[in-house]
């Protein structure tokens, strides 16, 4: 059956990796006049993410390897090849950006490679090591309640990302107003954003392997124990990356932006500082959702990313014109309060939990 499922998430992936390749040739750069790009920044925006999604194939195929050996349990090894890929990835930028002047497009084609070597990486380990993760010819045939299933699964999270990014997008063409200025500076500090919050996403992606094993072998407490221990985890680490920002928030925008400019540094110093004592939250929120997902529940963490995009259009609609780039710094925050709500309510609700916890 492993080796079924496995071959059955091969096939859905090419096909769904074949229709994002081909809308991104179609529609990504109307997308982008759409959303109001700056002329001086857009052919340098659709270079880089036309690259991209182009070769979105490569980041389905780590996704599937690494999240096959977390399945099995073994989270140290994906771990290992996302170190390798990140290191790869930051020679290849300096390499192809400041010897080979290839601009955005060299940062975009410095990803792809290194996600490549780390697919590659994984093929290996899992050909020598695992070999229960390899389907065979006859695995390929077509299980109707197999597939419904994968892409039940599937779909819902798949939605789940496309709601999250569609309130994404609406987010950035308000930004995209302010100018290249506070564009430079918000995507610096979404970068310092997104490596401060790999902890918690880490966690929150265990818990959905812990909590799915720990269901199929009724271990209800377990769940409850592991689901704590992430929480407790969330908020230390929230506490660590709070103080770390307060104190060296325009040194790390200056190293990772390499820019001096005042309004760069400044606006995107104050958006991680704001933003840092909320990482807890967003432990948190990560952590129940992943959870509930392990828990085969598919529309209620759905829910919480209808919730995050409505919250966006909001601000984009309501807070922003009145309160300028600080609308935006605060946005994501005070969003993902309702959700962690929303997501706890749910959880600790959810009648399998419930059970114990009464």
């Amino acid at each position: 059956m492993i080796k079924k499922s496995v071959a059955g998430s091969i096939v859905i992936g090419i096909g769904l990796t074949l229709v994002i390749m081909l809308i991104s040739v179609i529609f990504l750069y109307p997308l982008l006049t759409l959303l109001h790009t700056p002329a001086n920044i857009i052919d340098e925006a659709y270079s880089y993410i036309s690259v991209v999604t182009i070769f979105v194939g490569v980041m389905f195929a780590y996704n599937l390897c690494a999240g096959l050996l977390r399945a099995i349990g073994n989270s140290v090894m994906p771990l290992v090849f996302l170190i390798i890929s990140s290191i790869i990835n930051v020679i290849l930028d300096l390499l192809f950006i400041t010897q080979f002047q290839m601009g955005v497009q060299g940062a975009a084609i410095a990803t792809v490679i290194a996600q490549g070597i780390s697919v590659f990486l994984c093929m290996i380990y899992i050909y020598q090591k695992t070999p229960i993760l390899i389907p065979q010819k006859q695995h390929f045939t077509f299980d109707q309640e197999l597939y419904k299933e994968l892409l039940g699964q599937g779909f819902s999270m798949g939605f789940m990302m496309s709601i999250v990014s569609a309130g994404t997008v609406i987010l950035q063409s308000s930004i995209n107003g302010f100018g290249y200025l506070i564009i430079a500076g918000h995507g610096t500090a979404r970068k310092l954003n997104s490596f401060c919050m790999m902890p918690a996403g880490t966690v929150g992606l265990a818990l959905s392997t812990f909590v799915s094993q720990n269901k199929g072998a009724n271990q209800k407490q377990r769940i409850l124990d592991g689901v704590k221990l992430g929480n407790l985890i969330a908020c230390g680490w929230g506490i660590i990356i709070t103080v770390i920002l307060f104190f060296l928030a325009p040194i790390l925008v200056q190293f990772i932006s390499g820019s001096t400019e005042p309004t760069i540094i400044d606006n995107a110093s104050l958006y991680l500082r704001i933003n840092a004592p909320f990482y807890a939250v967003l432990g948190i929120l990560l952590n129940l959702r992943n959870s509930l997902q392990g828990l085969g529940m598919k529309i209620i963490p759905l829910v919480s990313s209808v919730i995050e995009c409505l919250g966006k259009v909001i601000f984009v609609a309501l807070f922003i014109p009145i309160l300028g780039y600080f609308g935006v710094i605060i946005c994501e925050p005070v969003i993902w309060c309702c959700m962690c709500l929303q997501l706890a309510y749910s959880f600790y609700h959810n009648p399998y939990i419930h059970q114990k916890a009464a």
